[in-house]
């Protein structure tokens, strides 16, 4: 784990090459205790923990492949999330900006649509550009390594969920929030129709870069034009947090007051001083994507974040603080069971915290709020808000891993990747790039978890998770009233009621744990629908009002070849700068060719017209002196002698083959690179570089 940290929070090649020797050492011990677990028959077990240890053990996941391959697929995703981490987006007279919080900053805060749609294209082409041949053989690798016992490495991913039926019960829960998002999705594209104007926007749908976020995953920064109730904003927190002069560090002791009020643990000194709060001033390049880390060894926990002073980052510390929670708790039990009792547990931790942070009253008593009260138009308002973060997530949330899935057992081809992409985000979201996109861009990798090979169905499942657990603890508290209005903070039975989960770990099947802290053994989204109930009742009442129609079945994404400043180039499309340098090359290559074809042609004109001097006066000779029969000159061809002027004839018809030959080299040379997407050398801009 150190050697990732250390790369993750300094990206470098030094880094990363140890990082690289660690991730093979790793295996070794995942196949020494594999292969043993496999001398066992689980079936043959009574005792519960005992057969999900051996269930465990016999998972090999990567370390399956041989160990030249195992390097090869971690170089390959090293390499994917290194191209993420240190791509960056350049104005045209100005400084590059990274995606955060350059681009963030951009797509959440601006309004002007060119602004927009300058961040929006200059990083999904940062990231979409990569070559898709790294994760083509990525894709081919990890279903290598899943053939131990699953069909492919989706297969793999939703081993972890413990369901034999965990694709029909995801359709289920995401068919029941439909009427959520919809209803969402009609109001919000009715009001930025009015607030951009047909120019921009189409009735029937969404572009992609006007939602305040770079993969129109979240909604929250267009709250402003999308208000029910415009005349009643909520307070600017970030505001208000920048006003009272918040650092990142005071962000996170905040979180830790929170979640330790319940009476829950409290972070380690260690935590303090190892984490990393905030992007490196001395230049380092780092992975800014937020995260915590457990080190495994019961008092070694870690939170990576590139803080900035907003309530959303406010919002996400809590999150990862949630996660630290449950590392904290679980640290006990066996290695093999310091886990979330699924992955969408582990995940829903957090956001369970944040809910009650941002309810009215907590935030009241931390001074971040100066109204006291808040009335039902208010309220609606501040769902709202909620609704822009988590309802407009229900889809992206739910289609990332179909997309996995597809990919893995065929379904989507890779010759298709992009436009299935696009498919999918039109089919689940309603949404389309605001430029058309083309198979030559690699659109999925402009998402972490797609080019760090994170499984993602973990999201979804946890957005409907963390208002069940939300409802449980709320109820072990004694609150009553609406669901958006309560939160744990200072509850000791709730605390009680999450520790006693939480220190589980995955020593038990998550339905039994999902039973200790709800009473219900299946996900629901009851809690959920309760929890927007009054906004989804408003949105109702207004699309009715308005005719708006639900879903965009008359909407569709353009996926026509785009223009760009490329020049063709022997069936390339290379960027103008080695184009027209590759083309000066050529030129001056045939001009060289021409040259030397024609100094042997001359060569072998005054060749041939010796020769046939020398036939003529051989015969004049021979005329006058029939008496000395000498034998007529010999030339010769290829080491046999031949006549003179026939050793010129096939000379002619050497040169010929010999330039026919040359022509055939050059075609099937460009055919080769062309064959394998890559540029031949001469086309490649650092071919012409002087530096």
């Amino acid at each position: 784990m150190e050697a990732t940290w250390n790369y993750a929070t300094n990206i470098t090649k030094k880094n990363r090459e140890e990082m690289l020797d660690k991730d093979a050492e790793r295996p070794q011990h995942t196949l020494y205790f594999g292969m043993r677990a496999l001398l066992f028959k689980i079936a043959s077990f009574q005792d519960p923990a005992v057969k999900r240890v051996l269930s465990e053990l016999q998972n090999f996941d990567r370390a399956a492949l041989p160990k030249d391959e195992l390097r090869e697929c971690s170089q390959i995703v090293a390499h994917m999330e290194t191209t993420y981490s240190m791509a960056q987006v350049c104005l045209n007279a100005g400084p590059c900006l990274p995606l955060e919080p350059g681009l963030q900053e951009v797509t959440a805060t601006s309004w002007d649509q060119k602004e927009l749609l300058w961040a929006w294209q200059g990083w999904w082409d940062a990231m979409g550009l990569q070559p898709r041949s790294t994760f083509e053989r990525y894709v081919q690798l990890s279903n290598k390594a899943a053939l131990n016992g699953y069909k492919d490495m989706g297969a793999l991913w939703r081993s972890t969920y413990e369901s034999d039926t965990l694709e029909e019960d995801l359709e289920q829960l995401f068919q029941e929030l439909q009427p959520l998002y919809l209803n969402l999705h009609a109001y919000v594209r009715r009001a930025l129709y009015r607030f951009y104007g047909p120019e921009l926007i189409d009735p029937r749908g969404l572009p992609a870069h006007v939602l305040g976020n770079v993969w129109a995953q979240s909604w929250v920064n267009i709250l402003d034009p999308v208000l029910p109730f415009p005349e009643k904003p909520p307070e600017d927190i970030t505001k208000i947090m920048r006003g009272q002069q918040w650092k990142s560090e005071k962000m996170f002791q905040e979180a830790e007051k929170f979640v330790t009020s319940p009476g829950l643990l409290s972070t380690p000194p260690g935590f303090w001083k190892n984490s990393k709060m905030e992007r490196p001033t001395d230049g380092r390049e780092v992975e800014c994507h937020a995260s915590a880390w457990d080190f495994y060894n019961g008092k070694d926990f870690r939170i990576k974040k590139c803080t900035e002073v907003t309530i959303e980052d406010l919002l996400s510390i809590f999150h990862q603080m949630g996660r630290i929670q449950y590392f904290l708790q679980y640290k006990n039990p066996s290695v093999i069971f310091r886990a979330g009792a699924n992955p969408a547990f582990a995940e829903a931790v957090g956001p369970v915290i944040t809910l009650s942070v941002s309810s009215h009253k907590h935030l009241l008593s931390r001074g971040l709020l100066s109204h006291q009260h808040q009335d039902e138009e208010e309220e609606v308002g501040f769902l709202m808000n909620v609704a822009l973060e988590k309802i407009a997530f229900i889809p992206f949330a739910y289609l990332v891993d179909l997309f996995h899935w597809k990919v893995f057992d065929g379904t989507i081809e890779k010759a298709v990747y992009n436009q299935e992409w696009w498919n999918l985000r039109l089919k689940y979201q309603g949404l389309c790039p605001p430029v058309p996109r083309t198979e030559d861009d690699f659109d999925p990798g402009t998402k972490f978890h797609i080019s760090a090979s994170l499984p993602y169905i973990r999201y979804f499942l946890s957005l409907v998770l963390q208002f069940q657990f939300h409802e449980a603890l709320c109820k072990a508290s004694g609150h009553v009233g609406l669901l958006h209005r309560r939160n744990i903070y200072n509850s000791k039975p709730a605390g009680k009621l999450l520790e006693d989960v939480l220190k589980l770990g995955s020593s038990k099947p998550w339905p039994e744990v999902l039973q200790k802290i709800t009473g219900e053994t299946k996900v629901s989204t009851k809690a959920l629908m309760t929890y927007f109930k009054p906004l989804l009742n408003c949105l109702v009442t207004e699309n009715v009002r308005r005719g708006d129609i639900l879903g965009w079945p008359h909407f569709s994404c353009s996926f026509e070849e785009k223009e760009t400043d490329r020049v063709a180039f022997l069936g390339l499309e290379p960027d103008p700068a080695p184009a027209k340098s590759g083309q000066r090359v050529l030129l001056a290559l045939s001009f060289v060719m021409l040259l030397v074809v024609l100094l042997l042609a001359h060569r072998l004109y005054i060749l041939e017209k010796s020769s046939r001097a020398q036939d003529t006066s051989a015969r004049d000779t021979s005329a006058r002196d029939t008496s000395a029969l000498k034998p007529p000159p010999k030339a010769y061809f290829l080491g046999i002698a031949v006549e003179p002027h026939q050793a010129v004839r096939k000379q002619w018809l050497l040169l010929g083959l010999c330039l026919i030959l040359m022509l055939c080299s050059i075609s099937l040379t460009i055919r080769i690179f062309t064959q394998h997407n890559r540029k031949p050398p001469w086309m490649r801009a650092e071919w012409w570089s002087w530096d």
